[in-house]
């Protein structure tokens, strides 16, 4: 729990409960210039909540974007802090190493989202981030951030707001492994899982995992078994719809109503 307690997640419980090695890929000057401007992720990712110009002005931090592919790593626990990371495409996952060998995942993430928070009060990496299918994202050094944000006061405070809004997921993960059931658990978490696909443009209830059933029971505190049983009878239960690592959901309301009472979590 400890673990969990101290890396990021983006598991965003209070969203839900409302109805969420490769080469580096250099770019020329006039790409980097429009990148952030033209990116369709721009109302996910750092530069929401800023005007033209200063978007423009972030565009300018991009040194450039990288590849990884399926199972590469983007940082390893200990790498010294230089990047945010903003995921462009692709899904990864962070994670860290138990004392007895076993990999606990600390979070799953997806496109418009940040990566590398978790390095800035001791300059080192305190997970893994490794990509789950091949995935590209955006390098913003972290110095010239704070470079130009004493420029834009705008960009510092949607930083913070970032940073806020990782904090509340952190405590929704700690409630939720401290508070739910098995069935509850899985349940809140395929809701986010629709609710982060639908405001990037996918359906809400038609997608496929990118994770195993095994490292979703590390990310909930649960065993294999258990998290395969409790996918067994959303399925029986007609609520949802299981083939392999696609999932259909039938009824979101009747998932919705497996979550408990979890008006503490809001």
């Amino acid at each position: 729990m400890s673990n969990l307690i101290k890396n990021v997640p983006p598991f965003d419980l209070k969203n839900v409960l409302l109805p969420e090695s490769s080469t580096p890929n250099h770019l020329d000057i006039s790409n980097i210039r429009s990148s952030c401007a033209t990116c369709s992720l721009r109302e996910l990712c750092l530069p929401v909540g800023l005007n033209e110009s200063e978007i423009q002005e972030l565009g300018d931090l991009v040194s450039h974007k990288r590849k990884i592919q399926r199972g590469g790593y983007l940082h390893r626990t200990g790498a010294t802090f230089q990047m945010l990371f903003a995921i462009r495409s692709g899904f990864l996952k962070t994670c860290v190493l138990e004392e007895d060998g076993r990999q606990q995942v600390t979070g799953f993430h997806m496109t418009g989202e940040l990566l590398g928070l978790d390095a800035i009060s001791t300059d080192k990496h305190t997970c893994d981030a490794i990509a789950l299918e091949d995935s590209e994202v955006c390098e913003i050094p972290f110095v010239k951030l704070e470079e130009i944000s004493r420029s834009v006061p705008s960009l510092m405070h949607q930083f913070h707001k970032v940073m806020s809004r990782e904090i509340v997921k952190d405590h929704g993960v700690m409630l939720l492994l401290g508070s739910m059931k098995a069935e509850e658990r899985l349940a809140t978490f395929l809701l986010n899982l629709s609710r982060r696909f639908s405001i990037r443009g996918y359906s809400s209830s038609d997608f496929n995992l990118r994770m195993t059933r095994e490292e979703i029971g590390s990310y909930l505190g649960l065993k294999l078994e258990t998290v395969s049983r409790a996918f067994s009878k959303l399925q029986d239960e007609q609520i949802i719809v299981v083939d392999n690592k696609h999932i259909q959901i039938n009824d979101i309301e009747r998932l919705r109503t497996k979550m408990g009472n979890s008006s503490c979590l809001t």
